[in-house]
């Protein structure tokens, strides 16, 4: 099988399209022997979330010559290459190594099945929704109801083991399940009862006007600004970036796999998350 042919795959299941204005999704880099640096037949995928040099050092060791991420290397445009930069970096190293970098960013986020929907399964959600739907076939963020109703407490404590995350940035008040100090601003009673749940994996903020519209009483995503949390009437749950999308990795290996068994694929083993808790 060549690289075009799981890229092919990739974008069957997310297209180009469905990617937002501002994003830099799709091939990054491809040179290698071939005249077309796609047509050159696969020896292995590497999936990961961020590509970092330590990835791109593992694709080496692995002897694969593509690397599938989430997140685009190159989001802004590069001016030159000459390793000042992680991202130049990792473009040299992917060029002299003959790898080709490959992104299904926001376009993976607004597919059917995508990275949003992962997040609505774990939790269970029923009757899932777009909150913007883009044409028939993707959306941005979704919104469904609990198989059983919640408290608001109850969903944070379920969060914190679905997505193993440290700790929660949440909005209610008195809340000292997760630190010593209580919250007096906070807007939501930890006894609220949660039905309607609303998502966005990555930072996702920008939806929480549509939540509040379709009526959520919960809205979950990555990142979340300050002061978004005051004044508010629905719960804000701020999982962190990496953990909301940490579960895009299988499904990136679980989409070529469906299609291409017989592949080499397989999760990094490098930990991308530039932001630890201690």
């Amino acid at each position: 099988m060549t690289i075009r042919e799981i890229i092919n795959t990739l974008e069957a299941f997310a297209p180009l399209d469905l990617q937002e204005d501002f994003d830099n999704a799709g091939v990054q880099v491809a040179v290698n022997s071939c005249p077309d640096a796609l047509d050159a037949q696969l020896t292995g995928v590497l999936v990961c979330l961020d590509i970092t040099e330590q990835v791109i050092d593992e694709a080496i060791a692995k002897n694969c010559n593509m690397v599938v991420s989430h997140h685009p290397l190159i989001f802004q445009p590069l001016k030159r290459v000459c390793g000042q930069t992680y991202q130049q970096r990792c473009v040299a190293k992917a060029i002299l190594a003959g790898i080709t970098l490959y992104s299904a960013h926001t376009n993976l986020d607004n597919a059917r099945g995508g990275v949003n929907h992962i997040i609505a399964s774990m939790l269970g959600l029923n009757n899932l929704q777009w909150l913007e739907p883009r044409g028939s076939e993707g959306g941005s963020g979704v919104i469904g109801e609990l198989p059983v109703p919640m408290t608001a407490m109850q969903l944070l404590l379920s969060l914190k083991t679905l997505f193993k995350v440290d700790a929660l940035f949440n909005n209610c008040r008195g809340n000292s399940a997760f630190a010593e100090q209580k919250s007096v601003c906070g807007t939501i009673a930890v006894e609220k009862e949660i039905r309607k749940v609303a998502l966005c994996g990555g930072a996702g903020a920008f939806l929480m006007g549509k939540a509040r519209e379709m009526g959520a009483d919960a809205f979950i995503t990555g990142e979340i600004h300050y002061h978004d949390y005051f004044g508010q009437d629905m719960l804000l749950v701020e999982m962190g970036h990496y953990q909301s999308e940490q579960y895009t990795q299988e499904l990136l290996m679980k989409i070529i796999l469906r299609n291409f068994p017989e592949a080499r694929v397989m999760k990094t083993s490098v930990n991308t998350n530039p932001v630890l808790t201690i």
